[in-house]
């Protein structure tokens, strides 16, 4: 009787022992579970922007979706599966505030961001950015849409002219960051003078240079998620949230590299481009540059003086001059302080440039005819 009295203290304790263990390791679970929840929210969730890219509510404003302050995945668009045509159930959003001179200058709202993600097995998605007058997409000024298997992965960049596509853009898929099957990933188009600029998950992966000239009298544009393809096909992904506002050029200075780039020649007639400047950042070191320009160059700039563009986080800034000849002027006379030189076009000026001299071509030719 006394070993069994024995026995069982002896696995009494042991069953004690062990149901110590037992909650020592549930704490230790709970803990590591704990930690690594609040770690989990410290960083971005997978839906929404990283506090990195800067989608502020001052520079800007979150369209989709409108009223709901905290996204979850519930609220994601998605193309309907039964949708037969590109606008059936498509989602249209207005990128409002817009002004073309203001972006061509680097100004002014000149950025959409799309958090989104595409199923491993989606075939294609697409995006359209076009004029307030598109007649039903039927002129588009941009057009992204990656293809998963055509042709070993390509990304598609374009543009639409009363229901005709351009000469497309065909980019490997294999150079951009890898969006299909992911949890999420974020789309940068940033509208300047030159063009579309393309950023997946902050790398500038293209860029659709503007073959029209960016509308002047518009007051913004519109920017579609179609649901199918031209022929019907379903497309395949969902859009958790978009921004759209101001954010300084991301695009870096060498662009050698960026697949759709094509340097202008064509050179300013009256605008000097002023570089290697130090590098500025904020509002106040950009007022002081503005400034100190408008200073150095004032008489150069008759009755009405210079203007200057300062762009943030650049080493280079513009000078508007009165005349051909005060810019020639200017680049002898203050070659000594600053490195100056006529100004590059951009595309957008190019363009508004050629289309001026087509009306007034135009307005010569009737005029002669009519005479006649």
């Amino acid at each position: 009787q006394e070993e069994e009295e024995k026995k069982r203290a002896e696995f009494m304790r042991m069953s004690s022992d062990s149901y110590i263990d037992t909650q020592k390791i549930k704490k230790k679970a709970r803990q590591e579970s704990t930690s690594l929840l609040v770690n989990m929210d410290q960083g971005t969730p997978p839906h929404d922007f990283s506090k990195s890219m800067e989608m502020s509510k001052v520079t800007g404003k979150q369209l989709f979706p409108q009223a709901t302050p905290s996204l979850s995945p519930d609220t994601a668009w998605s193309p309907p599966e039964d949708s037969t045509a590109p606008d059936e159930g498509c989602l249209e959003l207005e990128l409002s505030s817009f002004k073309a001179d203001d972006v061509a200058k680097g100004n002014g709202n000149n950025t959409v961001a799309i958090k989104f993600s595409a199923p491993q097995e989606s075939k294609r998605f697409s995006i359209n950015i076009a004029a307030p007058d598109h007649d039903n997409y039927y002129s588009v000024l941009m057009h992204f849409n990656p293809r998963q298997f055509e042709k070993g992965g390509q990304v598609v960049l374009n543009n639409k002219i009363s229901g005709t596509w351009g000469q497309g853009i065909n980019i490997p898929l294999s150079t951009f960051p890898l969006m299909f099957g992911e949890t999420s990933s974020t789309l940068i188009v940033q509208i300047n003078g030159d063009g579309f600029d393309i950023f997946l998950d902050k790398q500038h992966c293209a860029r659709l240079e503007h073959r029209v000239p960016l509308p002047d009298d518009a007051k913004s544009l519109m920017l579609q998620f179609p649901s199918t393809d031209d022929y019907g096909h379903t497309e395949n992904w969902s859009v958790y949230k978009v921004w759209w506002g101001y954010k300084p050029l991301m695009a870096k200075d060498d662009l050698s590299n960026i697949p759709g780039v094509k340097m202008h020649s064509k050179l300013h007639q009256t605008k000097l481009f002023i570089s290697k400047l130090p590098k500025i950042h904020t509002e106040t070191q950009i007022e002081l540059r503005r400034a100190e320009l408008e200073r150095a160059f004032q008489k150069y700039g008759g009755a009405h003086g210079v203007t200057v563009l300062c762009p943030a986080n650049r080493t280079f800034a513009f000078v508007e001059v009165e005349s051909f000849r005060a810019a020639d002027l200017a680049m002898r006379e203050m070659s000594d302080k600053y490195t100056v030189n006529r100004a590059r076009m951009s595309r957008h000026e190019a363009l508004m440039e050629e289309r001026k001299t087509a009306g007034a071509t135009g307005a010569g030719g009737e005029k002669e005819t009519s005479d006649w």
